[in-house]
């Protein structure tokens, strides 16, 4: 019985690691890689968003991983996650997100939660530029939005 545990465990660590592509540390599709945002620009207008001015106590705040088909992270402070796919020429479409409903207890003065779920919602549009995860999106009045993430 334990030789059949044995070569079970031994078969599914075989299987994962052989399942599991080599991806660069930079890459989008690495579902283990968790992108922070830096900077948004509405009307290609800097909001002045900066995560380097952001207080270290509340811990990481807007964050995003992108799964094979599902989109993930930290708001200000709630976890969300969304179905999306990605279509030719680097589109994205986001479906319905979902998030926790915890009350924030700090929110950065430039940019509240509620207006990172929309952006991230709108987004139609995701590329890589120097080493960095751009997504293109729109504000609820239709404003052209960027979000810049870095690893």
């Amino acid at each position: 019985m334990v030789s059949i545990a044995a070569l079970m465990v031994s078969c599914v660590s075989v299987g994962a690691a052989a399942g599991k592509p080599d991806f660069p540390a930079n890459d989008v599709n690495n579902t283990e890689n968790e992108w922070k945002l830096i900077a948004v620009y509405i009307n290609g207008e800097d909001t002045l968003f900066r995560r380097d001015t952001l207080p270290k106590e509340p811990g990481n705040l807007f964050t995003l991983t992108l799964g094979a088909e599902l989109l993930s992270g930290v708001g200000a402070p709630n976890r969300y996650s969304a179905p999306y796919t990605r279509g030719d020429n680097q589109s994205i479409s986001v479906m319905l997100m979902r998030s926790t409903m915890m009350a924030a207890l700090f929110e950065p003065e430039k940019l509240n939660e509620h207006d990172f779920f929309i952006y991230l919602q709108n987004a139609y549009e995701w590329k890589q530029v120097n080493n960095n995860l751009e997504l293109q999106s729109k504000t609820q009045n239709g404003s052209e939005v960027r979000l810049v993430f870095s690893l």
